[in-house]
């Protein structure tokens, strides 16, 4: 090969270059296969448009057996980034009551029955308006209806005949209060010497 130095590079020279380039074409255009295709232009493609995120399930949160006092709730939320979803079960407390009770009273155990479906300000309420207070520290009949008016704070939240006699007590309490109040300041006036008339 010819080759020409410029700035101490070796160069090929113009006609060489050329000569290269052209075996390089003939030996592609000899090699390559030709295409076969049909004289139309027709494009078939698919356009899949469901792309989606995929949903998020709610969790079935199964509760099988009829002795248990749960019930079951799930839920779930999509956005287009995130899903999420989530399952509990929710204790039903006077389910629990009522079959604790039977469990009591099976075994002869007829006070503590009632006592323990007592806590159950509707039926605690009923008791009382029966005239049969329930049982409260070993106490029952008119015993206990005293027992009850002493620890008040025992009643369960929600009874309203024990809410009646609180708000009559709270009523007269103002009172004694008020009465009170102008009892010191009457003192107060007399020490300090100034005639006030209540």
């Amino acid at each position: 090969m010819d080759c020409d130095e410029v700035n101490g590079w070796k160069v090929m020279n113009f006609w060489t270059r050329n000569l290269i380039l052209l075996s390089i074409l003939i030996s592609v255009s000899f090699f390559a296969k030709p295409v076969l295709s049909a004289d139309t232009n027709t494009v078939s493609s698919t356009v899949v448009t469901d792309k989606s995120v995929p949903t998020a399930n709610a969790p079935s949160v199964v509760v099988n057996n009829s002795d248990i006092c749960k019930t079951a709730a799930s839920s779930a939320v999509q956005t287009q980034i995130l899903g999420i979803a989530t399952g509990i079960t929710i204790t039903d407390e006077n389910c629990e009551r009522i079959k604790l009770s039977r469990s009591l009273y099976s075994m002869g155990m007829k006070v503590a029955a009632v006592s323990l479906l007592s806590d159950d300000p509707r039926v605690f309420d009923a008791m009382i308006m029966a005239g049969t207070p329930p049982p409260i520290n070993g106490k029952i009949g008119a015993e206990a209806l005293e027992e009850w008016k002493l620890n008040t704070h025992l009643i369960p939240e929600g009874s309203k005949v024990f809410k009646k006699e609180k708000i009559v007590k709270s009523k007269e309490q103002v009172d004694s209060e008020k009465e009170f109040a102008k009892f010191v300041m009457a003192a107060m006036a007399l020490y300090i010497g100034f005639p006030i008339l209540f």
